[in-house]
Formats: structure tokens, C-alpha cells, sequence
């Protein structure tokens, strides 16, 4: 069973990776600081146990070496990785408080980046393995008080590119996801009114959903991703087109 680590792996977009992959035969090692009964109900729900959670504070990189060295140790080499964690916080760039800009810097794009960097060596040793970070719509797109949102969303295609260059001799491919406003607790919040209005700025007239996205990931850890590396597919219903 190949192993695939999916950070941010407790709820939402990232639980749906974790159920969609443990579906199609992986080992989904589920990523995050705490365990929430929706991840407990999966793991239990899961097949031959192909969901596990790992907790640790994707913040703390300087405690990944020993963290992944562990989850190694437990599981064996590493064939996926995917860097979904990450925090939307929204605000004007003028009042923003630097700890804030720091936050959203160290969780998604150094974090990723760091992870990356020691799970890649189980890969490398191997001759095999697909990295898959996620980006945003709202990386090339202009949101309101999203400028350092954004920027960091964008370092993570910039980032996905070049490694892809970096290690696709080793037999890695390296791939970028977009997903546009999805179905989930997050978009909940925005209200009916403002979830319609973004449904009818999409060219399918609707939401994308968790599993879209979830499925994507599918794609490109398998067969049909084999030859692709470098490149962001989008996945926002139309919303960008």
C-alpha cells in the first residue's frame, strides 16, 4: 500500500483527499494538530485502515526532520505528499499586524516548502513520487483583503514549477491544484446570498465541491498523472474561465 501524507487532513478539502485515496488502495496519513470526530468517523469507516492520523503542528518547522523520520519509521518510504494545510486570514495589508503576515507566511508557504523538503528525500531514494500543493484561484485572481493571501498562494505555483524541474530525473512529478470557492464549512459562512452570486459568476452555474477537488488529487497520483508535472489545474466550476 502506497503512503501519501495529506496535511491539513481533519476536515474539509483535506479529509476528502484522505477518504478519496484510501477508496483507491493508499495509505492516507492524515496531517494536523488535532483529531476531529469527522477524521475519527474515517478512519473507522476506512478499509484495511488506510486512513491514520499523525498529529503535529505544521507550524513548528524546525521539528519536521524528527516528525517525518518518525512517520517513516512507522509506515515505511514515502510515495505522496499533499500540502493542503493553510489559513485563509483576510485583511487590509495597511492595518494588517505583522504577527499576522508571519502567520500566514510560515503556514503556507514556508511550511509546505520545509515538508516538502524532507519527504522528497523518501521519494528521491526510491526513484518515485508525487508532491501536490495547493494553490487558489485567488493566486492569480485579485480578492479584496486577500493581497497576503494571495502572495502566498502564488509562491506555492512559482515553487511548484521549479521543483518540478528539480526532481522530475528522479521520476517525480510535481503539480499545483486551484480550487475556486468549494462546498464546504468555510463557504458556509459567506451566507446564501453571496454563495449564489458566486455560483452564477461560474460558468457552470454552481459550487465546485470537496470531491472535485478530492478526485483531482486521485488523478494525478495515479496512471493518468504519470506525464504531467509542472502545471496548476484549475478546479472552480468555471469561475475563472
Amino acid at each position: 500500500m502506497r503512503n501519501v501524507i495529506v496535511t491539513g487532513g481533519s476536515r474539509g478539502l483535506g479529509l476528502a483527499v484522505c477518504q478519496r485515496l484510501a477508496a483507491s488502495g493508499y495509505r492516507a496519513i492524515a496531517v494536523a494538530r488535532k483529531e476531529t470526530p469527522e477524521l475519527a468517523a474515517a478512519i473507522t469507516a476506512a478499509p484495511g485502515g488506510a486512513i491514520h492520523f499523525a498529529s503535529f503542528d505544521l507550524g513548528d518547522v524546525h521539528a519536521m526532520p524528527d516528525f517525518v523520520k518518525a512517520l517513516k519509521k512507522q509506515h515505511g518510504g514515502f510515495y505522496g505528499l499533499v500540502n493542503n494545510a493553510g489559513i485563509g486570514t483576510e485583511g487590509l495589508l495597511a492595518v494588517m499586524p505583522l504577527e499576522q503576515i508571519e502567520q500566514l507566511i510560515r503556514i503556507n508557504t514556508l511550511s509546505p516548502i520545509a515538508l516538502t523538503r524532507q519527504v522528497m528525500r523518501s521519494m528521491l531514494a526510491q526513484g518515485e513520487g508525487r508532491i501536490i500543493n495547493m494553490s487558489s484561484i485567488i493566486a492569480t485572481t485579485g480578492y479584496y483583503a486577500l493581497s497576503v493571501y494571495a502572495a502566498t498562494k502564488a509562491s506555492m505555483t512559482g515553487f511548484t514549477r521549479s521543483l518540478a524541474r528539480e526532481v522530475g530525473r528522479a521520476g517525480i512529478t510535481v503539480n499545483a491544484i486551484a480550487p475556486g470557492f468549494i462546498e464546504t464549512a468555510m463557504t458556509e459562512n459567506l451566507g446564501d446570498e453571496k454563495r449564489q452570486q458566486i455560483a452564477r459568476r461560474s460558468a457552470l452555474q454552481r459550487l465546485a465541491e470537496a470531491e472535485d477537488v478530492a478526485r483531482t488529487v486521485e488523478f494525478l497520483m495515479g496512471d493518468g498523472g504519470r506525464n504531467i508535472t509542472g502545471t496548476v489545474i484549475t478546479v472552480d466550476a468555471g469561475n475563472t474561465a
